[in-house]
């Protein structure tokens, strides 16, 4: 009896819509007025200084949390944008996860910090550090 051999092709993977870079570079990544307001005064306290860097970084429950840090140069491959006053530089990396976020500073009762207001994400975490889902 000759047995006949079955081949299943595994499945294609399907690739991802290639989105150019260029469609970052024009993107809108803002600070409120409290937040300019409250990083300029960070600033000039430090002493230095050229403004502040935004981005993600692979950690947290989803894989990406936000990076919130000042930024003291101006790298060649770094995108700058200019929001009341303050430069925002982003890392190419990044430019993807934050097209189109505002940046707020909040206090709420005793607490206060910066808040990401982010339109790409589909839904964040439970433990608040990061977003588990970009569109």
């Amino acid at each position: 009896m000759a047995t006949a051999s079955l081949r299943v092709r595994a499945p294609q993977r399907r690739p991802r819509p290639w989105r150019p870079i260029e469609r970052y570079t024009h993107g809108h990544y803002a600070l409120t007025e409290n937040a300019a307001k409250h990083v300029s005064s960070f600033l000039s306290r430090r002493g230095k200084g050229v403004g502040l860097r935004l981005g993600v970084r692979t950690t947290g429950c989803s894989g990406l949390a936000y990076k919130l840090e000042y930024a003291d140069e101006i790298r060649p491959e770094d995108h700058r944008f200019d929001s009341h006053g303050i430069t925002v530089v982003v890392d190419p990396k990044s430019l993807p996860y934050l097209d189109g976020t505002e940046l707020d500073f909040a206090k709420e009762g005793l607490n206060e910090g910066f808040k990401f207001n982010n339109p790409n994400v589909k839904d964040e975490c439970g433990c608040g550090e990061s977003p588990s889902t970009f569109e």
